[in-house]
């Protein structure tokens, strides 16, 4: 039986429904990414899936006992307090000490600290307080909203490694054509309120979805020949009242109601840039270029010459600087902070710059979404023609009835859209984006990755989207704790941060890039000698050597003894079996703790033992 099924579920908000008597199954083991383009309600079936929301019709079926947890696409605003107190709000009082248990063991696998204050933490690190939550308890199905937003290369590749470990089934909606191509091993696409079900990998939906839309429009185009015919025959007049003509008529009705019952495709947006006049040669130059907050170091010693046409990715870790870097190379003043405390930063001539911001904060969301494109005017310029403002917003989908709306209706895709379209109306001959992929759908993605591949202008962008940036960028520059080519000087983690320089996008740096060395093992002083017949033993037996390599899989084997032990105690129908069964599975719960300890402690040891460092 499934895990969770849909059964004629509809959703409508006005006008055409979101979701038109939907079904699908979800079973136990299936990795689905859930595909569609903005607005076509992908968050409103994810909140129906966890019951925080109920259809208009239709009906939800759960196995008995099932667990659903939403891990959300925003940080709730009103979240303040420990980690701890977020990941398990009960803990003080509950007195329930295995789901206390299953907590510290939650914090421990995603790398938490429990007492930390949850508001001095950085978006990507609340991201992962937020999984935390909606993993405890061994949830049978884990809803996942845009889980990559906001979060680093190293988080999002540890996030992958995280979800294929520890959760068995998930849903999830995402715009990292990397993240999806690793973890779904389903495909399901919501497209004109309907759920289409590709049971394959997302390289093969891509082909299998067009040949599925060119044969969709053949079948059209021969509806609409067929239509026509039928529409000219009866503009001639019906000459007799035929059982003949009588059947063709009624046919004709039913040709009519098939095309009105037709949901076209979501247009594709149809931005392009503006591009103004050409820039000289060079764009920037750079050298021995520093910058602090105060007495904190956030990068040093950065010399680089940006060329015309150079498209450049920058990347690093969540807090690094990457944003700062593009507000110093703006001349803006990063809050109120000092200018570069050494180096210079020329730039070179005639540069028109566009730029738009992480937050989006050049969105004034009091304004109406004509406003903020074209503050005051009908019109904008767009390579030396006029355009009303309507048809403008129109290329980015927004619909004319909702060019006066505030920007405080939009969604985030459509704020980004909405971005876009203010960012693309101004002529510019430098680019400079700071993570314009959050909450785009695939479909704009792409069409983004094509205009700034044929911008004939410099473009400096941030982005932690992989697939992104291989396809767009000639260069990256990179925030690392090593100058470039040494790989001997390194800083440490509060003295700020290199930016080097590679050719290529991410997958270049990432096969090309500088390690960290192995630390080398701190010398000991010799241990005293020992008492004759106490020799001290310096090197592990083939038996020993034999248990720490078998020692790893016993543990893993226990903790997913330990897992099933949970997800069996989570179901309310354990309860009501035999006490004796009760109180044995709680004792190998206790027995697991112990045994897990005592494994953990020896394959210390046994590792110490082999590499030689045993203490006497």
């Amino acid at each position: 039986m499934a895990l969770l099924s849909l059964k004629n579920i509809s959703l409508s908000y006005g006008g055409k429904p979101l979701l038109d008597k939907v079904n699908a199954n979800i079973e136990r083991g299936d990795r689905i990414c859930l595909l569609g383009v903005n607005g076509t309600g992908k968050s409103s079936l994810l909140r129906i899936l966890a019951g925080e929301a109920d259809p208009d019709s239709g009906e939800i079926v759960r196995s008995s006992g099932v667990r659903v947890a939403r891990l959300s696409q925003q940080v709730p605003s009103h979240l303040e307090g420990r980690v701890l107190d977020i990941v398990y709000p009960d803990h003080e009082t509950s007195g329930d000490e295995e789901k206390a248990l299953d907590a510290r063991q939650v914090l421990t696998r995603l790398h938490l600290d429990p007492m930390a204050d949850f508001a001095t933490l950085s978006g990507g690190t609340r991201r992962r307080v937020l999984l935390g939550q909606a993993l405890l308890g061994s949830p049978d199905l884990v809803l996942l909203d845009e889980p990559t937003n906001h979060l680093d290369l190293d988080s999002i590749t540890w996030l992958e490694a995280f979800l294929l470990r520890h959760c068995r089934t998930f849903l999830f909606v995402t715009h990292d054509r990397a993240f999806l191509r690793r973890l779904a091993s389903r495909v399901i696409e919501l497209d004109r309120g309907q759920l289409r079900n590709w049971n394959c990998d997302y390289d093969t939906f891509l082909r299998r979805k067009e040949e599925y839309l060119d044969g969709e429009a053949k079948q059209w185009a021969e509806l609409d020949k067929k239509l026509e015919k039928e529409e000219a025959w009866r503009r001639r007049g019906v000459k007799a009242r035929t059982t003949r003509n009588q059947g063709r008529l009624r046919a004709l009705e039913a040709l009519r109601a098939e095309r009105r019952a037709r949901r076209e495709r979501t247009g594709t947006v149809q931005m392009s840039i503006q591009e103004g006049e050409r820039t000289g040669q060079i764009v920037l130059k750079a050298k021995d270029l520093s910058f602090a907050y105060g007495v904190q170091p956030i990068f040093r010693d950065f010399s680089t010459i940006l060329r015309r046409g150079d498209k450049v990715g920058i990347l690093g870790p969540n807090g690094c600087g990457k944003s700062t870097l593009l507000r110093l190379i703006l001349n803006i003043d990063p809050a109120g902070e000092p200018k570069p405390g050494s180096g210079s930063l020329v730039h070179g001539t005639n540069l028109q710059i566009a730029y738009s911001d992480q937050r989006r904060a050049q969105l004034d969301d009091s304004q109406s979404l004509a406003d903020n494109v074209a503050p005051g005017q009908d019109f904008v310029m767009l390579n030396g023609m006029r355009r009303h403002i309507i048809g403008y917003l129109q290329e980015f989908l927004f619909e004319p009835e909702r060019a006066r709306q505030p920007v405080r209706s939009l969604s985030g895709g459509e704020r980004n859209r909405l971005l876009l379209a203010r960012l693309f109306a101004q002529p510019s001959n430098v680019l400079m984006m700071d993570e314009p992929t959050n909450d785009l759908d695939l479909d704009t993605l792409e069409l983004l990755e094509d205009q700034i591949a044929a911008y004939t202008g410099t473009v400096l962008l941030v982005s932690h989207d992989r697939a992104f940036l291989d396809n767009v960028v000639t260069s990256v520059w990179v925030f690392e704790k090593h100058p470039f080519g040494d790989a001997a000087t390194w800083l440490g983690e509060k003295d700020g941060w290199y930016v080097n320089e590679y050719v290529g996008g991410h997958a270049d740096w990432a096969e090309g890039r500088i390690l960290p060395p192995t630390p080398e093992p701190e010398e000991k002083p010799a241990p005293p000698r020992r008492a004759p017949g106490k020799p001290k033993k310096k090197r592990a037996s083939n038996q020993e050597i034999r248990e720490l390599e078998h020692l790893p899989g016993h543990i893993e084997a226990m903790e997913a003894e330990q897992d099933q032990w949970h997800a069996r105690m989570a179901d309310p129908a354990f309860y009501r079996q035999d006490k004796a069964e009760i109180v044995r599975a709680k004792a190998r719960t206790e027995e697991l703790i112990a045994e897990l300890e005592n494994a953990y402690q020896r394959w210390g040891e046994l590792e110490a033992l082999v590499s030689g460092t045993t203490s006497p």
